[in-house]
């Protein structure tokens, strides 16, 4: 009787049972059971302006309603505003978690967001605590490891994947998609089987909010705090990946990229500690210049590295400080590859660059 009770609040409304979002051919159509409601819009992400929504028509039974042709394949977000009020599609599943937001996924199949898939051999996401003396607190990061990773001796080469403002250890996971996409890559023999270790690079939180642990009251602006994490993540992150899983513990073995904040915090790792990684892929974020930028790129150029590799929209407000890195880089006579692509600091794009890169590492 009682797993029947609890059953029968999943229930209500039989009879009226709806699908959303539901795409046929090249529409996608979105419903919301708000029989209460006098006014429903949509609000999705791949609308040209934050402030565009798209009126829905009430129906019978209360049944609001729109169909608009569906947006280029990709994985978008979106929300209803019911009277004004933001409402999450209370029958789609599908929810990635930005922040402290849980945001509806609509995800357009097609050769674009094929990798975004599920596939039939997935790799192991686990979370891992560690003790930072530098930042002085237990701190949690997720792993991806490979799939075969439990069942094997081998050592696996590691990428350390960088989250941008706002984001923490998860946000590659539930928005960029990432274990989905090495599975894939993968599996399809594009990629060379590897760890990625996805830290929370805002130095004053233990793991992401929705743990409920208190951040601490670290100043960022005092001097012994300068690169606080960038530190802790070669000095203290990398020893621990590399005792407690199957790593190789060389340069030629480890990559290291981020977008946005991460992204800065994948330059200034490779400018303060050169000799670590051989692989570096900053999206999004650019670099500003400096009497001595020539000088530090002259550093990363002494130590020697296998890939360079820059992804951005160039619609992206990281775009200018992208060119000036490019630029830093040509003039220094450092080989690398700018990925530019249209739209801006968004997910869409860093998924399409980690799919991307990820299949030039370690070869």
């Amino acid at each position: 009787m009682l797993q029947a009770q609890e059953l029968s609040n999943f229930s209500f409304g039989r009879g009226n049972r709806i699908i959303s979002p539901e795409i046929k051919g090249d529409s996608v159509t979105f419903r919301l059971n708000a029989n209460y409601a006098t006014m429903v819009s949509l609000y999705g992400n791949w609308l040209p302006n934050y402030t565009d929504v798209i009126p829905m028509t009430k129906g019978p039974n209360g049944i609001w309603e729109v169909t608009i042709a569906a947006p280029e394949p990709e994985i978008y977000t979106y929300n209803f505003l019911v009277d004004g009020v933001s409402t999450n599609d209370p029958v789609n599943f599908m929810v990635q978690r930005d922040g402290t937001r849980y945001l509806n996924m609509l995800f357009v199949p097609g050769d674009r967001s094929k990798n975004y898939n599920e596939t039939a051999h997935r790799g192991t996401v686990s979370y891992k605590w560690y003790d930072s003396k530098q930042l002085g607190i237990n701190r949690r990061l997720a792993v991806y490891t490979p799939y075969g990773y439990e069942t094997s001796n081998k050592k696996y080469p590691v990428l350390y994947l960088l989250h941008g403002g706002g984001g923490d250890e998860e946000a590659w996971l539930s928005m960029g998609r990432a274990a989905q996409i090495l599975d894939n890559l993968i599996e399809q023999g594009k990629a060379v089987p590897m760890i990625v270790v996805m830290p929370n690079g805002n130095p004053n939180q233990q793991a992401a909010s929705t743990i409920g642990l208190k951040n601490t009251a670290l100043d960022m602006r005092a001097p012994e705090n300068a690169n606080a994490y960038v530190k802790s993540l070669v000095n203290e992150i990398i020893p621990f990946i590399e005792k407690n899983y199957r790593a190789i513990p060389k340069k030629s073995a480890r990559a290291i990229s981020g977008l946005s904040m991460g992204g800065g915090h994948t330059t200034s790792a490779t400018i303060l500690y050169p000799n670590t990684f051989d692989y570096i892929c900053p999206l999004s974020c650019g670099i500003r210049e400096s009497d001595h930028l020539d000088a530090d790129l002259q550093g990363i150029k002494k130590a020697g590295y296998k890939l360079y590799w820059i992804g951005c929209g160039k619609a992206d407000f990281a775009w200018p400080g992208t060119e000036i890195l490019d630029q830093a880089l040509t003039r220094n006579g450092m080989e690398h590859t700018l990925y530019s692509s249209t739209g801006g600091h968004e997910w869409k794009n860093w998924r399409l660059y980690l799919n991307t890169f990820a299949q030039l590492l370690f070869k």
